[in-house]
């Protein structure tokens, strides 16, 4: 055979292989930036699922009076300092008082089921877990939490008689309870969906 047939063929196949690199590689490279925006909605809280509540006391107890909100949402010391029991006493302005037995069982729970503390920490400020200074530790407080609602003008939650607060998680997300935050699930009581 003719060693220029011969070079000839293997620049042919070795030019398509290198084409055809090319195309996968700018394929991927676009789906990267797509994974990297999904990455970072994973990485938030209120855009990643959340293990359900699967604590029967737990539920029976705090859901009685609210939300049983998932363990995820905070740090395990922020659920420590919510369950000790002088700060049940006065839970958010209400007494939340339980049995010792209760408040253990329920005090396992939350912890073993905490958020990853760096997740729900601004990078360079220690203080912001979602404690109010001087206060009990609130979801609301957090830095994912703020993130993710720093669109939502206040008439629609806070002004909103079938709200009234951002605590109210299942009042907008219709899987709350579920763990499931995905905005398309948000319905806000006399707005509708939201959508950023």
């Amino acid at each position: 055979m003719n060693p220029f047939a011969c070079q000839s063929v293997l620049t042919l196949l070795l030019t398509s292989t290198l084409a055809m690199s090319s195309a996968h590689l700018a394929f991927a490279d676009d789906d990267d930036d797509e994974d990297d925006e999904h990455e970072h909605k994973r990485n938030s809280l209120f855009e990643s699922r959340l293990a359900p509540v699967v604590n029967a006391t737990y539920s029976e107890e705090c859901g009685s009076c609210h939300m049983a909100y998932q363990p995820g949402l905070l740090p395990p010391r922020d659920w420590a300092r919510i369950m000790a029991p002088d700060a049940l006493i006065n839970h958010y302005g209400d007494d939340a008082s339980l049995s010792e037995a209760l408040r253990a069982e329920i005090s396992a729970f939350l912890g073993a089921n905490a958020a990853n503390v760096a997740r729900s920490m601004v990078p360079g400020d220690a203080s912001n877990t979602g404690a109010v200074s001087g206060g009990l530790p609130r979801i609301t407080e957090s830095a994912d939490f703020k993130h993710e609602h720093d669109e939502i003008p206040a008439r629609l939650v806070t002004g909103n008689p079938e709200v009234n607060s951002f605590s109210q998680c299942n009042a907008c997300h219709q899987k709350a309870a579920e763990g499931n935050y995905d905005e398309r699930w948000i319905d806000i009581p006399g707005h509708g969906p939201w959508r950023d």
